[in-house]
Formats: structure tokens, C-alpha cells, sequence
């Protein structure tokens, strides 16, 4: 895994040579990155041979990561924490990062599909349904006639035992996958890929979440004019209320406090790696 070990007194780190910035937005380090960017960083290390894993982060996750210091961890041990959600995009842009734009989960799957047709990427496709898969893998076959999709499973719903796990493991090494989709929802996916990670040969592991059922047509996407407005959340509590109302009643109002603590100084929020482990004393974005 990449070992980060910034100054202890940035809170915002520029890009560099052979390198990329990123920003603490409320403890967890996301990645300076867009969806070009995010790709090709994705695609080099495939081609160096690299293992890791990528988490598309929104500010529901963000929010979850202030009470759950393992989920924290895991986002800033990980290759790129991608900004998936317009607040966090403004956050990094405040921060001086002004290339950084949204990298979308449905989106980034779309443009590694695309970008590693003409390189015989292989892709294993891990969660949802057999019937989500299915559709899904038509669709995708059908818009990249040449993507090698090396194979999918869909897991059980009851919390794998060690059997399963390695039984898992082996399937996925045997097809030769050279990047695993894993659409479990969050933060299952994010526990999953951690777990897993070096038991898999794959380089790379990205969890992206509903992009399976946007994908496969089960799901209704927002507007793009929406999505950059920063209100998907609200599109998709009127697509889903009965599911949805008591996340976004939570999370709007938490994150929109805890910036606000972050920006003026008022609490501080370190870059922790491990859990009850080393930190990076950090305060406010883009300082």
C-alpha cells in the first residue's frame, strides 16, 4: 500500500512531478484529483504493478468517518479518495486545487472501461445481484465491444465466513482480473477492499458504490445540472424517501457544522493513517 508521510503543518498539499496534491476535509485526505487525472493515475499504477485501492467519497461518508475511526483509516491509507460530491469539490478548489473537479463513481467506471478497452484491461465485477450483473455486464459490453470482463459475482447477503472469503479470493485470482469493480454500498465496500486487499493479485480495487444499478438501467441518475449544482442528494431523496430521509436529515446539517468548525479553527481534525496510530495535526482547509 502507498505510505503517505506529509509535514505535519500542511492541511493542503499541492501537486507535484510524478505526484498529487490532496486536502483535509474534516480528517480524511481526499485526492486533487478530476476524472482524467484520477484515471490516468489508476491506469499507471496498473501498469506498474502497484496494489491498491480507490474510494469515491461523497459527504455522507465523510460524515461517517468522524464516529467510525477503522472507516477513517481505510479512506486515508487508500491510492486516491476520489470527490465524489460537489462540497468536496469546493473544498479542494478553496484549497488552491483548481483542476480538481468531481469524480463520479458511475463516471470513473465509464472512463476505465474506456481507457483500458485498447490495453486488454481485465475488469472483475464483485456485488449486487446476478441479475444486476447481468444486465450490467450487456450494457457495458455493448458501449466497449473490446472490454475484457474476466468475470463477476454477486455474494451473499450474510456476512462471509473465512471459507467463503478465501473461496472468493481464489475465484477472483483465477480470472486474471487486472482491476475489481465492488459495488456493496458504503461502507461495506470500503471494509470489504481493505480486508481483502492482500489477498487479491488484482492492482486495483474500486469501490464504486450504485454505479452498478445506474449502469445496468435499474436506477435513475440525477441531472448533470443538478449534480453540479450539489444537489444529488436532494434528487435522490425524492427518488427514495422512505430509505433516505433519515441519512440526508443527519448528514446535510453535520457536515455543513463541522466545515464550518474546520474552516475557522474552531476543532481540529488530523490526518490519521492508523487506527489510534500515528496523525498529521491539521486544521482548516486549504490553510
Amino acid at each position: 500500500m502507498t505510505t503517505k508521510t506529509p509535514d505535519s503543518s500542511q492541511t493542503s498539499v499541492p501537486n507535484s512531478m510524478g505526484s498529487f496534491g490532496w486536502t483535509n476535509v474534516l480528517g480524511v485526505r481526499i485526492s486533487a484529483v478530476n476524472l482524467k487525472s484520477a484515471t490516468g493515475l489508476i491506469q499507471k499504477a496498473i501498469e506498474d504493478g502497484k496494489k491498491e485501492y480507490v474510494c469515491v467519497r461523497d459527504a455522507h461518508g465523510i460524515v461517517r468517518c468522524q464516529t467510525d475511526p477503522e472507516l477513517r483509516s481505510i479512506h486515508n491509507r487508500a491510492f486516491l479518495v476520489t470527490p465524489d460530491g460537489m462540497p468536496l469539490v469546493w473544498a479542494l478548489k478553496h484549497a488552491g486545487h483548481s483542476e480538481s473537479d468531481r469524480v463520479y463513481g458511475p463516471d470513473l467506471m465509464l472512463s476505465v472501461f474506456e481507457a483500458g478497452s485498447s490495453r486488454g484491461l481485465r475488469h472483475f465485477i464483485y456485488g449486487a445481484t446476478a441479475k444486476t450483473l447481468e444486465q450490467l455486464q450487456a450494457r457495458l459490453l455493448a458501449r466497449f465491444p473490446e472490454a475484457r470482463i474476466a468475470g463477476s459475482y454477486a455474494p451473499p447477503f450474510h456476512e462471509l465466513s473465512e471459507q467463503e472469503e478465501a473461496d472468493i479470493a481464489d475465484r477472483i485470482n483465477r480470472s486474471g482480473a487486472d482491476v475489481i469493480w465492488v459495488g456493496l454500498g458504503s461502507p461495506k465496500q470500503e471494509l470489504w477492499m481493505a480486508r481483502m486487499r492482500e489477498r487479491l493479485e488484482a492492482s486495483m480495487l474500486i469501490g464504486v458504490g450504485a454505479a452498478f444499478d445506474f449502469h445496468a438501467g435499474l436506477k435513475r441518475q440525477a441531472p448533470r445540472i443538478i449534480q453540479r449544482a450539489g444537489f444529488e442528494w436532494a434528487f435522490r431523496l425524492l427518488c427514495e424517501p422512505r430509505r433516505l430521509w433519515r441519512r440526508y436529515a443527519v448528514v446535510v446539517p453535520a457536515f455543513i457544522s463541522l466545515s464550518v468548525f474546520q474552516r475557522l479553527g474552531l476543532r481540529k481534525f488530523p490526518i490519521e493513517d492508523e487506527v489510534g496510530g500515528s496523525s498529521v495535526e491539521t486544521t482548516n482547509v486549504g490553510e
